[in-house]
């Protein structure tokens, strides 16, 4: 057998390497210039302000749902924690998985809250709605990114430590001093939908652009 140019053999080598290469993840559209850049996605301030409102309803219940304040407390947290984490992952399709876990959440709460009503823990208002509670999202959300942004975090209320650690001021005071006993079904239901709503936009713009890159690279 005649023995092959190393020259050759080397490029034959290389050829191989680079066909059966593993494919590495791109970042194309997952590239920010800052790492909390979700601050400015209306659906995690929704959510951050579902998971406030969650927060202030549970610390109203009896000691005896135990189980439904721990449970409903996770899955609004959980609502926000995969948003800032899905914004985080280096592609689309990562981004989009943790998307999905907040949407499974986001029903968590909602059924935590329908059940919530129906055992008498949560009134109901007929027509109440978050205008009923001075709060408007723009400006809430507006407040918020101004209150991550100058700490880095949520501005604790710190008083020579007499404030509990779990008490923050977000620079909004419809929120910041909201009365729990203020709060009705309707209020939340308006707020889940909202955010349902803005999750649903956010995924499908994100699946059309995969689709739109995998056609780029097919040359379609």
């Amino acid at each position: 057998m005649d023995k092959v140019d190393p020259i050759i053999q080397a490029q034959i080598d290389k050829t191989y390497e680079e066909l059966f290469r593993p494919e590495k993840i791109t970042q194309k559209s997952r590239v920010s210039q800052t790492s909390n850049g979700y601050i400015f996605l209306v659906i995690w301030a929704n959510a951050s302000l579902l998971r406030v409102l969650v927060r202030k309803f549970t610390g109203t219940l009896v000691k005896s749902e135990y189980r439904l304040k721990a449970q409903l407390d996770d899955a609004a947290r959980s609502v926000v924690a995969n948003i800032e984490e899905g914004f985080a992952r280096p592609s689309t399709k990562e981004y989009l998985d943790f998307l999905g876990f907040s949407q499974a959440s986001l029903v968590e709460v909602k059924g935590d809250i329908q059940r919530a009503n129906q055992d008498g823990f949560l009134k109901s208002v007929k027509g109440s709605s978050l205008e009923d509670l001075m709060i408007n999202l723009a400006n809430w959300h507006d407040a918020l990114r101004k209150s991550v942004i100058s700490r880095g975090t949520y501005r604790n209320l710190e008083e020579g430590n007499k404030v509990p650690l779990e008490s923050f001021r977000f620079l909004y005071d419809s929120v910041d001093s909201l009365n729990p006993e203020t709060l009705t079904y309707e209020i939340f239901i308006e707020l889940v939908n909202k955010t349902a709503w803005h999750l649903r936009k956010l995924v499908e713009s994100l699946e059309r652009k995969i689709q739109t890159d995998k056609k780029a690279v097919m040359g379609f």
